[in-house]
């Protein structure tokens, strides 16, 4: 399994990598992929608002507008395949971690975490690499990105769909898809842009995506069992709280992160 990459500055910052180049490739791909997506098809969708005829007539009429969203569609069922590929070869050879995989303890840290806001817990619960919002925005981005390649495709060669499968499925495909299109639009705006913009936590952005990299002390304060696998050592304001009973602070002993699915 290959090590995390650790950069030190002429400052003396620590930065720990988080994504890697591929990783952030593949993540500006999905971007610019996603717009293109969204601005071809939402005025397909609402067709008889004025803002859907002037983006229409953005991309040069109806149907060049559908010719640039079936590509776009093309190519995002080609990540999307790509990227499972690469994460079951990672698997099989035990090159990657299962690190976006969800586990029982996000369950655990769901409840953790609501405790800790209302009050009933003194400690913030420990994350690991991708905390459990993370991990279910990740979850949801790969479900729904399998409903929109299957109901695409569908919508794209309805004569072969039909030959094959019960022709009510070309109308049902059609309602998926627009409705599938819609709920990722709004968990994008509310969800993913809090989580990575507007968090008090990242405020204004979270740049690790684009960079690359985050500094120890954030990795130390946002994903301490993170930090404990990178560096083998808990954080430093864990560690003095361990060896400081008096403050009546427990040092929760870590998960076993080696112990968890690998990818």
């Amino acid at each position: 399994m290959a090590r995390t990459k650790i950069v030190r500055r002429r400052d003396g910052t620590v930065l720990v990598e988080r994504f890697s180049p591929f990783r952030r490739v593949e993540h500006l791909m999905v971007i610019i992929v996603f717009v293109l997506l969204v601005l071809t098809g939402f005025p397909q969708k609402f067709y008889e608002s004025t803002w859907a005829t002037s983006t229409l007539n953005f991309f040069g009429g109806l149907d060049r507008a559908r010719t640039v969203h079936r590509v776009a569609g093309m190519v995002f069922a080609f990540q999307a395949i790509f990227h499972i590929a690469v994460i079951m070869i990672g698997t099989l050879t035990k090159k990657m971690r299962l690190t976006l995989l969800p586990t029982p303890q996000d369950l655990r840290d769901v409840f953790a975490t609501m405790s800790y806001y209302f009050g009933y817990r003194k400690e913030h619960p420990r994350y690991p690499k991708f905390d459990y919002r993370q991990k279910f925005e990740y979850l949801g981005m790969v479900l729904g990105g399998m409903v929109m390649v299957f109901t695409g495709l569908v919508l794209l060669y309805p004569g072969l769909t039909a030959s094959i499968m019960p022709g009510q499925i070309i109308p049902a495909a059609r309602i998926m898809h627009s409705s599938e299109a819609l709920l990722a639009l709004s968990v994008l705006i509310v969800w993913h842009v809090y989580g990575s913009h507007l968090s008090p936590e990242v405020f204004p952005m979270d740049t690790s995506i684009f960079t690359g990299y985050m500094t120890e002390e954030e990795l130390a304060e946002r994903h301490s069992l993170e930090y404990e696998h990178v560096f083998g050592k808990p954080p430093a304001h864990l560690a003095e709280h361990a060896e400081a009973p008096k403050t009546g602070v427990t040092l929760t002993p870590p998960e076993d992160t080696d112990s968890a699915p690998k990818a």
